[in-house]
């Protein structure tokens, strides 16, 4: 980003949505590096609330419990290598569909997605519920099979033993259950940029989500200078 353009806005969001193992934190952790903006993967929120519950020995089916510890959540101690563990992961599902779980971290993501000279954050509805102002939005997807296939392969590239028929299904169902839930279902904004990653690398992925950012970056400077 030049001086001109961040001397045009106080914020620039990007907003990036899209299912499990599409690539869209990948692509987000690298535009944010690119940009030099703040970077949030919203999912992480809901995992540190579900790791706090767990390592309080308190229920997840408790609305009013779950919500008083995410309101607690300090979005600075975001320990990625920590909260990717599977059980913290079946939690945060099982708390996600909360209403005033979600309405909780959302204030706080908002509040995230305020900060200067701009952010980029990711999950599943950033475009549609938490920045729905964003001058930039996109929906990065791939078939089932191709992101089921890409876990299967991380997990082995990683020492690990994995079964893609069950990978395979747990795509599936996680899918259904971000899609089909009441409050903020998985879904692209209506003014999103959908990036299909199933036979693209994450290099052309990048490269074609720069020219969509750097033309909604240079449309605000010229109204900023206007």
């Amino acid at each position: 980003m030049t001086d001109a353009q961040a001397d045009s806005f106080m914020t620039f969001t990007i907003a990036i949505d899209g299912p499990a193992a599409a690539g869209k934190g990948t692509l987000s952790r690298r535009i944010a590096e690119t940009y030099g903006f703040h970077h949030l993967d919203t999912g992480l929120t809901y995992r540190a609330t579900a790791k706090a519950l767990l390592d309080a020995g308190l229920p997840l089916d408790d609305e009013t419990v779950a919500e008083k510890v995410a309101l607690e959540v300090d979005l600075a101690g975001l320990d990625r290598s920590v909260l990717s563990r599977h059980d913290i992961g079946e939690a945060a599902s099982k708390i996600a569909v909360m209403t005033p779980v979600r309405r909780a971290l959302v204030k706080a993501q908002q509040r995230f997605a305020a900060r200067e000279p701009g952010t980029v954050l990711d999950g599943r509805d950033i475009g549609t519920v938490v920045c729905p102002q964003a001058p930039v939005k996109l929906y990065v997807t791939a078939s089932a099979d191709v992101r089921a296939r890409r876990r299967y392969d991380e997990i082995l590239a990683n020492g690990g033993n994995g079964d893609y028929d069950a990978i395979f299904a747990e795509v599936k169902k996680r899918d259904e259950r971000d899609m089909g839930r009441a409050d903020s279902p998985l879904k692209p904004a209506e003014d999103a940029h959908l990036l299909d990653t199933s036979e693209m690398s994450i290099e052309a992925a990048f490269q074609a989500a720069r020219t969509i950012i750097d033309a909604a970056l240079k449309k605000q400077v010229s109204r900023g200078t206007a």
